[in-house]
C-alpha cells in the first residue's frame, strides 16, 4: 500500500485514550480529500483481509507553496546583465545580491542562523552566502562571525519576490531594462503542486 501526500489541515483538537495515548486529526478538502480517502480505504480492506497493521509516518509541518521556476530563471538572467554591466563574475554577482536582498536563514525557532570561524579561514571556502558581522576574540585568538543566508533555491516563494524586487532595481539602476511589474507578478505566480 503507497502512501498519501496531501495539504490540508490539521485539527488542533486532541484526546487521549485510555491507555494514555494521543488520537489528534486532519482536515483535508476538495482532491486532498479524495486522495485521503482513498488511502484510509485501502487501509481499511488491507485491515479487513486480516493483513497486519502498518505503521506509518506522519510528517506535520507548515504547508509553504512552491515558487515558480519562471522567478528563479528571471534572476538569474538579472544577475548575468548586472555581472556583465558591473564586469564581474556571475557568481560573484549573484553572491552579492544574495547577500544584499536575500533570507537570512534561521533555525526552527526563528533564530538567525550565524557561524564564527577563526580570522585565517576565508568564509567562501565553506559557503558563498555569509555576511561578515562581528569580530571577537577568545582566548587571545581572533574570530570573524558571519550571518548565514538561504541558498535561492531554498526560498519560498515570499523570500524570492523581495530577492527579484531588490535585483530589479539594481539592474535599473544600472539602466538594464526589465519586465514591467505585472509580467513580473505572473512570473512569481505560485506553482502548486
Amino acid at each position: 500500500m503507497k502512501g498519501v501526500k496531501f495539504v490540508g489541515n490539521v485539527n488542533p483538537e486532541y484526546m487521549f485514550t485510555a491507555d494514555g495515548e494521543i488520537t489528534a486529526g486532519f482536515r483535508a478538502s476538495g482532491n486532498e480529500k479524495a486522495k485521503v480517502l482513498s488511502f484510509l480505504a485501502e487501509m481499511k480492506t488491507s485491515l479487513k483481509e486480516g493483513k497486519e497493521a502498518v505503521k506509518y509516518v506522519i510528517d506535520i509541518k507548515k504547508y509553504s507553496p512552491k515558487r515558480s521556476l519562471d522567478a528563479n530563471a528571471y534572476f538569474h538572467l538579472l544577475v548575468d546583465k548586472i555581472a556583465e554591466q558591473l564586469r564581474i563574475g556571475n557568481d560573484e554577482c549573484k553572491v552579492k545580491m544574495v547577500l544584499e536582498y536575500g533570507t537570512v536563514a534561521t533555525d526552527e525557532e526563528g533564530a538567525k542562523v550565524g557561524i564564527k570561524l577563526p580570522k585565517s579561514v576565508n568564509v567562501n571556502s565553506i559557503y558563498p552566502y555569509a555576511k561578515w558581522f562581528d569580530e571577537r576574540e577568545e582566548n587571545g585568538k581572533k574570530f570573524n562571525c558571519y550571518l548565514i543566508y538561504k541558498q535561492t533555491h531554498t526560498l519560498d516563494s515570499k523570500e524570492m519576490s523581495r530577492l527579484i524586487e531588490g535585483v530589479v532595481y539594481e539592474a535599473q539602476e544600472l539602466g538594464i531594462k526589465t519586465a514591467t511589474p505585472d509580467e513580473i507578478a505572473q512570473m512569481e505566480g505560485i506553482r502548486e503542486k
